[in-house]
Protein backbone atom coordinates (compact mmCIF):
# COMPACT_ATOMS: atom_id res chain seq x y z
CA UNK A 1 0.00 0.00 0.00
CA UNK A 2 1.33 3.42 -0.78
CA UNK A 3 1.88 5.97 1.11
CA UNK A 4 -1.22 8.00 -0.53
CA UNK A 5 -3.76 5.63 0.11
CA UNK A 6 -2.37 5.08 3.64
CA UNK A 7 -3.14 9.05 4.22
CA UNK A 8 -6.66 8.66 2.08
CA UNK A 9 -7.57 5.65 4.78
CA UNK A 10 -6.75 7.57 7.73
CA UNK A 11 -8.63 11.07 6.57
CA UNK A 12 -11.48 8.80 6.10
CA UNK A 13 -11.12 7.03 9.51
CA UNK A 14 -10.59 10.11 10.85
CA UNK A 15 -13.95 11.87 9.36
CA UNK A 16 -16.22 8.75 10.12
CA UNK A 17 -14.86 9.45 14.13
CA UNK A 18 -15.84 12.72 13.44
CA UNK A 19 -19.28 12.37 12.26
CA UNK A 20 -20.13 9.66 14.58
CA UNK A 21 -18.77 11.89 17.76
CA UNK A 22 -21.38 15.11 15.52
CA UNK A 23 -24.55 12.71 15.25
CA UNK A 24 -24.39 11.42 19.00
CA UNK A 25 -24.16 15.19 20.06
CA UNK A 26 -26.80 16.34 18.06
CA UNK A 27 -28.97 13.38 18.75
CA UNK A 28 -28.57 14.41 22.55
CA UNK A 29 -29.13 18.13 21.77
CA UNK A 30 -32.30 17.92 20.01
CA UNK A 31 -33.81 14.60 21.43
CA UNK A 32 -37.42 13.34 19.37
CA UNK A 33 -36.28 16.13 16.42
CA UNK A 34 -33.71 14.40 15.60
CA UNK A 35 -34.27 11.16 13.13
CA UNK A 36 -31.92 8.88 12.08
CA UNK A 37 -33.36 7.49 8.36
CA UNK A 38 -30.36 4.93 7.52
CA UNK A 39 -27.28 5.21 9.84
CA UNK A 40 -25.13 2.59 7.19
CA UNK A 41 -25.82 4.79 4.69
CA UNK A 42 -25.42 8.03 7.01
CA UNK A 43 -28.88 9.43 5.91
CA UNK A 44 -30.35 11.88 8.89
CA UNK A 45 -33.33 14.05 9.44
CA UNK A 46 -34.22 16.45 11.96
CA UNK A 47 -37.08 18.59 12.60
CA UNK A 48 -36.48 22.39 13.29
CA UNK A 49 -39.26 24.85 14.13
CA UNK A 50 -39.59 28.27 15.04
CA UNK A 51 -40.49 27.74 18.85
CA UNK A 52 -40.62 24.47 20.26
CA UNK A 53 -43.65 24.98 22.36
CA UNK A 54 -46.24 26.77 19.98
CA UNK A 55 -44.37 26.12 16.62
CA UNK A 56 -46.10 28.46 13.77
CA UNK A 57 -43.30 27.32 11.46
CA UNK A 58 -41.58 24.15 10.83
CA UNK A 59 -39.30 22.71 8.02
CA UNK A 60 -37.73 19.18 7.77
CA UNK A 61 -33.70 18.99 6.68
CA UNK A 62 -33.06 15.97 5.37
CA UNK A 63 -29.03 15.41 5.74
CA UNK A 64 -26.40 12.88 3.63
CA UNK A 65 -23.20 12.58 4.99
CA UNK A 66 -20.46 11.74 2.56
CA UNK A 67 -17.37 9.59 3.67
CA UNK A 68 -15.11 12.87 3.13
CA UNK A 69 -17.28 15.21 5.71
CA UNK A 70 -16.11 17.43 7.19
CA UNK A 71 -12.73 17.37 5.62
CA UNK A 72 -13.13 17.79 2.70
CA UNK A 73 -16.85 17.74 1.51
CA UNK A 74 -19.99 19.04 2.70
CA UNK A 75 -23.34 17.31 3.74
CA UNK A 76 -25.65 16.59 1.10
CA UNK A 77 -28.87 18.25 1.83
CA UNK A 78 -32.75 19.16 1.03
CA UNK A 79 -35.13 21.60 3.10
CA UNK A 80 -38.52 20.23 2.74
CA UNK A 81 -41.71 22.72 4.01
CA UNK A 82 -44.63 23.17 1.86
CA UNK A 83 -44.66 26.85 2.13
CA UNK A 84 -41.12 26.97 1.31
CA UNK A 85 -40.48 28.41 -1.81
CA UNK A 86 -39.30 31.01 -4.52
CA UNK A 87 -36.94 33.55 -2.63
CA UNK A 88 -37.43 32.12 0.80
CA UNK A 89 -35.89 29.32 0.06
CA UNK A 90 -33.19 30.98 -2.17
CA UNK A 91 -32.24 32.83 1.03
CA UNK A 92 -31.98 29.95 3.44
CA UNK A 93 -29.76 27.74 1.02
CA UNK A 94 -27.39 30.92 0.61
CA UNK A 95 -27.37 30.76 4.07
CA UNK A 96 -26.30 27.18 4.97
CA UNK A 97 -23.59 27.19 1.95
CA UNK A 98 -22.48 30.98 3.04
CA UNK A 99 -21.71 28.82 6.56
CA UNK A 100 -20.11 25.99 5.03
CA UNK A 101 -17.75 27.92 2.93
CA UNK A 102 -17.06 29.90 6.66
CA UNK A 103 -16.36 26.74 8.23
CA UNK A 104 -14.81 24.68 5.59
CA UNK A 105 -13.40 21.31 7.55
CA UNK A 106 -15.36 21.72 10.49
CA UNK A 107 -18.45 19.78 11.60
CA UNK A 108 -21.62 22.49 10.53
CA UNK A 109 -24.64 20.80 11.38
CA UNK A 110 -25.06 22.43 14.76
CA UNK A 111 -24.86 25.70 13.16
CA UNK A 112 -27.24 25.01 10.05
CA UNK A 113 -29.50 23.76 12.21
CA UNK A 114 -29.49 27.17 14.53
CA UNK A 115 -29.09 29.35 11.79
CA UNK A 116 -32.29 27.72 10.36
CA UNK A 117 -34.32 28.55 13.20
CA UNK A 118 -33.43 31.83 13.43
CA UNK A 119 -34.37 32.60 10.01
CA UNK A 120 -37.69 30.42 11.06
CA UNK A 121 -37.73 32.77 14.35
CA UNK A 122 -37.81 36.06 12.01
CA UNK A 123 -40.37 34.85 9.60
CA UNK A 124 -42.37 34.10 12.55
CA UNK A 125 -42.00 38.04 13.50
CA UNK A 126 -42.69 39.55 9.93
CA UNK A 127 -45.64 37.09 9.40
CA UNK A 128 -48.53 35.44 10.75
CA UNK A 129 -47.90 31.91 9.58
CA UNK A 130 -47.83 29.60 6.46
CA UNK A 131 -51.58 29.67 6.01
CA UNK A 132 -52.31 32.93 5.55
CA UNK A 133 -50.09 33.04 2.32
CA UNK A 134 -50.70 32.68 -1.31
CA UNK A 135 -49.24 28.95 -1.42
CA UNK A 136 -51.34 25.86 -1.41
CA UNK A 137 -50.71 22.46 -0.51
CA UNK A 138 -51.78 19.91 -1.91
CA UNK A 139 -51.36 17.33 0.78
CA UNK A 140 -52.06 16.97 4.41
CA UNK A 141 -49.17 19.15 6.25
CA UNK A 142 -48.38 16.21 8.87
CA UNK A 143 -45.90 13.71 7.14
CA UNK A 144 -44.41 11.02 9.18
CA UNK A 145 -41.30 10.15 8.84
CA UNK A 146 -41.70 6.87 6.68
CA UNK A 147 -43.40 9.60 3.87
CA UNK A 148 -39.56 10.84 3.15
CA UNK A 149 -38.12 9.91 -0.15
CA UNK A 150 -35.60 6.75 -0.31
CA UNK A 151 -32.65 8.50 0.31
CA UNK A 152 -30.51 4.92 0.06
CA UNK A 153 -30.66 5.91 -3.71
CA UNK A 154 -29.79 9.32 -3.35
CA UNK A 155 -26.90 8.30 -2.01
CA UNK A 156 -24.93 7.33 -5.14
CA UNK A 157 -24.25 11.16 -5.76
CA UNK A 158 -20.79 11.40 -4.34
CA UNK A 159 -20.44 15.25 -5.18
CA UNK A 160 -23.24 17.79 -2.98
CA UNK A 161 -26.02 19.66 -4.75
CA UNK A 162 -24.36 22.63 -7.01
CA UNK A 163 -24.25 25.30 -5.16
CA UNK A 164 -25.58 28.44 -7.93
CA UNK A 165 -28.41 31.10 -7.94
CA UNK A 166 -27.59 33.06 -10.67
CA UNK A 167 -26.31 31.89 -14.57
CA UNK A 168 -24.76 34.49 -16.85
CA UNK A 169 -26.56 35.84 -19.74
CA UNK A 170 -23.94 33.80 -21.77
CA UNK A 171 -24.70 30.34 -20.60
CA UNK A 172 -26.49 28.64 -23.52
CA UNK A 173 -30.12 27.90 -22.86
CA UNK A 174 -30.42 24.26 -23.73
CA UNK A 175 -33.64 23.17 -26.08
CA UNK A 176 -36.54 22.57 -23.58
CA UNK A 177 -39.28 19.98 -24.86
CA UNK A 178 -43.22 19.82 -22.78
CA UNK A 179 -44.55 16.48 -23.00
CA UNK A 180 -48.18 15.62 -22.71
CA UNK A 181 -50.35 16.26 -19.62
CA UNK A 182 -52.28 13.89 -17.25
CA UNK A 183 -55.20 14.86 -15.62
CA UNK A 184 -56.80 13.07 -12.52
CA UNK A 185 -59.51 14.31 -10.32
CA UNK A 186 -58.84 17.90 -12.01
CA UNK A 187 -55.14 18.17 -10.98
CA UNK A 188 -52.99 18.67 -14.18
CA UNK A 189 -49.58 17.36 -14.72
CA UNK A 190 -47.40 18.34 -17.21
CA UNK A 191 -43.52 16.92 -17.97
CA UNK A 192 -40.88 19.22 -19.18
CA UNK A 193 -37.07 18.03 -19.89
CA UNK A 194 -33.86 19.70 -21.42
CA UNK A 195 -30.66 18.27 -22.01
CA UNK A 196 -27.76 20.06 -19.64
CA UNK A 197 -24.48 19.21 -18.94
CA UNK A 198 -23.31 21.52 -16.15
CA UNK A 199 -25.13 23.35 -13.06
CA UNK A 200 -25.83 27.00 -14.34
CA UNK A 201 -27.67 25.13 -17.49
CA UNK A 202 -29.91 23.72 -14.99
CA UNK A 203 -31.14 27.52 -14.23
CA UNK A 204 -30.77 29.15 -17.30
CA UNK A 205 -33.72 26.28 -17.75
CA UNK A 206 -35.26 26.93 -14.52
CA UNK A 207 -35.42 30.52 -14.81
CA UNK A 208 -36.70 29.68 -18.56
CA UNK A 209 -39.56 27.66 -17.35
CA UNK A 210 -40.18 30.28 -14.67
CA UNK A 211 -41.00 32.87 -16.87
CA UNK A 212 -44.04 31.07 -18.40
CA UNK A 213 -47.22 32.49 -16.41
CA UNK A 214 -48.95 29.16 -16.30
CA UNK A 215 -45.90 27.26 -15.32
CA UNK A 216 -45.17 29.22 -12.68
CA UNK A 217 -48.70 29.30 -11.41
CA UNK A 218 -48.34 25.35 -11.00
CA UNK A 219 -48.74 24.88 -7.50
CA UNK A 220 -45.56 22.50 -7.48
CA UNK A 221 -42.54 22.27 -10.22
CA UNK A 222 -40.86 19.18 -8.85
CA UNK A 223 -37.71 18.38 -10.57
CA UNK A 224 -34.84 15.89 -10.88
CA UNK A 225 -31.44 15.89 -13.17
CA UNK A 226 -28.61 14.22 -13.40
CA UNK A 227 -25.29 15.09 -15.06
CA UNK A 228 -22.28 12.66 -15.98
CA UNK A 229 -19.12 14.03 -15.16
CA UNK A 230 -16.75 11.84 -17.31
CA UNK A 231 -13.40 12.75 -15.49
CA UNK A 232 -14.66 11.71 -12.23
CA UNK A 233 -16.65 8.91 -13.54
CA UNK A 234 -18.92 10.00 -10.97
CA UNK A 235 -22.31 11.62 -11.11
CA UNK A 236 -23.87 15.01 -10.38
CA UNK A 237 -27.53 14.66 -8.94
CA UNK A 238 -30.24 15.92 -7.32
CA UNK A 239 -33.63 16.78 -6.77
CA UNK A 240 -36.37 19.63 -5.68
CA UNK A 241 -39.78 18.76 -4.01
CA UNK A 242 -41.20 22.21 -4.25
CA UNK A 243 -43.61 21.44 -1.54
CA UNK A 244 -44.58 18.07 -2.55
CA UNK A 245 -42.59 16.23 -0.06
CA UNK A 246 -41.26 12.93 -1.15
CA UNK A 247 -41.66 13.53 -4.87
CA UNK A 248 -38.28 14.92 -6.05
CA UNK A 249 -36.68 11.93 -4.61
CA UNK A 250 -38.80 9.74 -6.18
CA UNK A 251 -38.82 11.23 -9.50
CA UNK A 252 -34.82 11.09 -8.95
CA UNK A 253 -34.86 7.23 -8.15
CA UNK A 254 -36.45 7.06 -12.27
CA UNK A 255 -33.85 8.86 -13.46
CA UNK A 256 -31.58 6.51 -11.81
CA UNK A 257 -33.32 3.14 -12.57
CA UNK A 258 -33.63 4.03 -16.08
CA UNK A 259 -29.97 5.19 -15.92
CA UNK A 260 -30.42 8.48 -18.19
CA UNK A 261 -27.56 10.95 -18.11
CA UNK A 262 -27.03 14.27 -18.59
CA UNK A 263 -30.71 15.34 -18.65
CA UNK A 264 -33.25 17.78 -16.39
CA UNK A 265 -36.87 16.51 -15.75
CA UNK A 266 -39.38 19.18 -14.52
CA UNK A 267 -43.10 17.74 -13.34
CA UNK A 268 -45.61 20.46 -13.01
CA UNK A 269 -48.74 20.03 -10.90
CA UNK A 270 -51.68 22.64 -10.62
CA UNK A 271 -53.65 21.25 -7.98
CA UNK A 272 -57.36 20.79 -8.27
CA UNK A 273 -59.12 20.59 -4.78
CA UNK A 274 -59.35 16.76 -4.45
CA UNK A 275 -56.54 14.85 -3.01
CA UNK A 276 -55.02 12.00 -4.79
CA UNK A 277 -52.72 10.46 -1.86
CA UNK A 278 -50.16 8.28 -3.66
CA UNK A 279 -51.38 8.47 -7.09
CA UNK A 280 -50.35 11.80 -7.72
CA UNK A 281 -46.44 10.43 -6.95
CA UNK A 282 -47.25 7.43 -10.37
CA UNK A 283 -48.91 10.58 -12.11
CA UNK A 284 -45.55 12.17 -11.58
CA UNK A 285 -43.09 9.64 -12.51
CA UNK A 286 -45.45 8.54 -15.45
CA UNK A 287 -45.12 12.03 -16.67
CA UNK A 288 -41.31 11.67 -16.49
CA UNK A 289 -41.35 8.60 -18.10
CA UNK A 290 -43.29 9.45 -21.07
CA UNK A 291 -41.32 12.41 -22.25
CA UNK A 292 -37.87 10.81 -21.37
CA UNK A 293 -39.39 7.93 -23.75
CA UNK A 294 -40.77 10.61 -26.35
CA UNK A 295 -36.90 12.52 -26.75
CA UNK A 296 -35.10 9.07 -26.48
CA UNK A 297 -33.66 8.87 -23.49
CA UNK A 298 -34.62 5.66 -22.98
CA UNK A 299 -37.20 3.08 -24.42
CA UNK A 300 -40.49 0.82 -23.38
CA UNK A 301 -38.51 -2.10 -23.38
CA UNK A 302 -38.78 -3.74 -19.01
CA UNK A 303 -35.96 -6.04 -20.18
CA UNK A 304 -34.05 -3.05 -21.47
CA UNK A 305 -34.14 -1.19 -18.28
CA UNK A 306 -33.25 -4.28 -16.02
CA UNK A 307 -30.19 -4.91 -18.61
CA UNK A 308 -28.61 -1.67 -17.51
CA UNK A 309 -29.36 0.64 -19.82
CA UNK A 310 -26.64 0.78 -22.40
CA UNK A 311 -29.09 1.93 -24.91
CA UNK A 312 -30.30 4.69 -22.84
CA UNK A 313 -27.21 6.08 -22.38
CA UNK A 314 -25.85 6.16 -25.88
CA UNK A 315 -29.51 7.86 -26.68
CA UNK A 316 -29.07 10.10 -24.19
CA UNK A 317 -25.53 11.87 -25.37
CA UNK A 318 -28.10 11.73 -28.94
CA UNK A 319 -30.14 13.87 -27.66
CA UNK A 320 -28.10 16.59 -25.89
Amino acid sequence: MDSSSSSSEENNDADLQSQIEEIEALSSIYGEEWCVIDEASRVFCIRISDDTQKPTWTVCLQIILPPDYPSSAPPIYQINAAWLRGPDRRTLSNSLEELYVENTGENILYLWVEKIREFLAEKSHSTEGPGTGKTMTTEEEEHDYDDLPDYSVVKLANQAAPLFSHAPDDEELPLIKHGETITDRRSTFQPHLAPVVTPKQIQRVLNNLYENKKIASATHNIYAYRIYLEDKESFLQDCEDDGETAAGGRLLHLLQILDVRNVLVVVSRWYGGILLGPDRFKHINNCARNILIQEGYTDTSEETSKAGGKNKRSKGKKAK
